[in-house]
């Protein structure tokens, strides 16, 4: 009976023994199946290791109770003692692990919030990458549609800059640092006569004439930075001059240092030969007027001196001296009355007729009246008429005067030289409601330096007694007259080449004349009909 009282006391020990051992490894199994969910945490794996250190404490613990138990129930208490050192032993090495791993907890805290706080860092700093690379991949693109509408533009601007380039009729050029020149339009190579692969070559001193323009032209753009109005002349590849007028830019590099320049050209020649024409025009009315006064003046005391001179020969023989005198006094006043008529033409103070005019019988009639003092000359007359000419209106004896003045003139150009080609033309040109006359000859031409003056009364380029210089002022008087244009090309680019005679220089006269309308002809002869009348 003495036993039974602890018969409870064994059982519960027994039990709880057991449960510690069941709970421990039911705390092991969980903790293990946390850590099988998420590997890495820290957290689960540390509590993985405390409950199996707990489980082995538990065990050892446990069986050591259960076994003590079981010896003394049996009598073996004896056992027990001997055992029991090494039960305790376990017991206080597996405490100690929990001890351990206990200890080791905050140390291991502190280390894992290291790593999660700076794996939160990581994180936001992986999620600030992402927008950063969100952000960065979106501005890519929108660089990329950026960068791809500017190219476009830039691709249109360089099309139209290279059109206007390539389209512009005055001459485009771009020159270097160095005053080389880089590069030229299609048609400032063609006026300047130049191959387009030849213009790299090339220096701005080769296309100016005047070195002082040149320096004066670099100066002023090197200094100010750009060039407006600036007139120069140009040298063609044939050594033949054009007036220009420059405007042009200088273009400097990153540091600011002048690169070269870029500058258009546009060609003054055509303009200045008509501003000379039209102070040429202006000179020519303002003599004709003085001219007109002048032979108006003269006329009369001519005649009086023509008819005294005349008088006075009836009462000397003809081999006396004072009759010889007379006849000299006589022929020197019609010569001066003859000079005082043209006057009186080139001022136009003559009267004319206005009628119908066939250019191409003005034409006929002059080859007739002049073709045999131009084949003593051995000169060539060929003719070329325009089929259904138009006619005009206007004075045949002078027109065809005009024509007469012309060819004598070509004629005795082409004497000097032993011979030649002389070309007559007739042409229609119905886009300007006119007809034309051309005289081409094949001479020596005209110099450039007498052009200007050739239409001027009284200048001629003829030995003293073979001209009084109004041959073609009276030509321009009537042409005027006629509402006509005077026009004139030396040397002729269209060479007259003929088996036997080389072109030379040449010279070309174009008159042209406005068509005559139907009303003009009905007047015309209306007022022919009563004149007969």
């Amino acid at each position: 009976m003495s036993g039974l009282p602890m018969l409870p006391a064994i059982i519960i020990d027994v039990a709880g023994s057991t449960a510690n051992i069941v709970f421990a490894f039911l705390a092991t199994w969980y903790a293990y199946r946390l850590t099988r969910l998420k590997p890495g945490n820290f957290l689960w794996g540390y509590l993985f290791y405390v409950t199996l250190a707990i489980s082995a404490f538990a065990v050892s613990r446990a069986i050591g109770h259960i076994t003590r138990e079981m010896l003394f129930s049996a009598g073996e208490g004896d056992v027990w003692a001997h055992i029991a050192p090494l039960s305790g032993g376990f017991n206080t090495l597996f405490m100690i692990a929990v001890a351990a791993v206990m200890l080791f907890y905050q140390k291991g805290v502190q280390s894992y919030e290291a790593i999660e706080e700076e794996a939160a860092r990581l994180k936001q700093s992986e999620l600030q990458l992402e927008a950063t690379a969100r952000e960065l991949k979106e501005l890519n693109l929108g660089l990329e549609d950026m960068v791809e509408k500017r190219a476009a533009e830039l691709s249109e601007s360089e099309k139209r800059f290279r059109h206007l380039f390539s389209a512009s009729k005055d001459i485009v050029f771009f020159s270097g640092a160095c005053h080389e020149l880089v590069e030229m339009n299609p048609a400032g190579c063609e006026m300047l006569q130049h191959e387009p692969e030849a213009i790299s070559a090339m220096y701005l001193q080769d296309i100016f004439c005047d070195p002082a323009e040149l320096a004066a032209f670099n100066t002023h753009l090197e200094q100010q930075g750009f060039l407006h109005d600036y007139e120069a002349k140009f040298r063609k590849k044939d050594e033949t001059v054009i007036s220009v007028l420059i405007s042009a830019t200088a273009l400097h590099d990153d540091k600011g240092r002048f690169a070269g320049a870029e500058s258009i050209a546009k060609d003054l020649t055509r303009l200045k030969s008509m501003m000379e024409q039209l102070v040429a025009s202006e000179k020519m009315a303002s003599v004709g007027q003085m001219a007109a006064g002048i032979a108006h003046e003269i006329n009369t005391p001519l005649g009086i001196i023509l008819g005294y001179a005349q008088l006075m020969m009836d009462d000397f023989t003809e081999d006396s001296d004072t009759y010889q005198s007379l006849l000299v006094i006589e022929r020197q006043t019609r010569a001066g009355r003859k000079i005082v008529a043209d006057l009186l033409k080139y001022s136009r103070q003559s009267g004319s007729l206005r009628q119908p005019v066939d250019l191409n019988e003005i034409v006929e009639d002059v080859a007739a009246i002049t073709g045999h003092s131009l084949g003593l000359n051995h000169v060539q007359l060929h003719k070329s008429l325009g089929r259904n000419l138009p006619q005009i209106m206007g004075d045949p004896e002078k027109l065809r005067q005009v024509v007469v003045n012309l060819v004598n003139n070509a004629n005795q150009a082409m004497e000097e030289q032993g011979g030649g080609v002389l070309m007559l033309r007739t042409l229609a040109e119905p886009e300007n409601d006119q007809v034309a006359i051309e005289v081409q000859d094949s001479g020596h031409g005209i110099p450039a330096h007498i052009k200007a003056r050739i239409f001027d009364p009284f200048f001629t380029t003829k030995a003293v007694g073979k001209g009084t210089g109004l041959g073609l002022s009276v030509t321009y008087g009537i042409v005027q007259e006629h509402g006509g244009a005077i026009s004139l090309e030396s040397p002729v680019q269209e060479k007259l080449v003929t088996a036997g005679y080389p072109s030379g220089n040449g010279t070309l006269f174009r008159l042209t004349f406005p068509v005559s309308t139907e009303t003009e002809a009905l007047a015309a002869t209306a007022l022919e009909t009563r004149v007969q009348a």
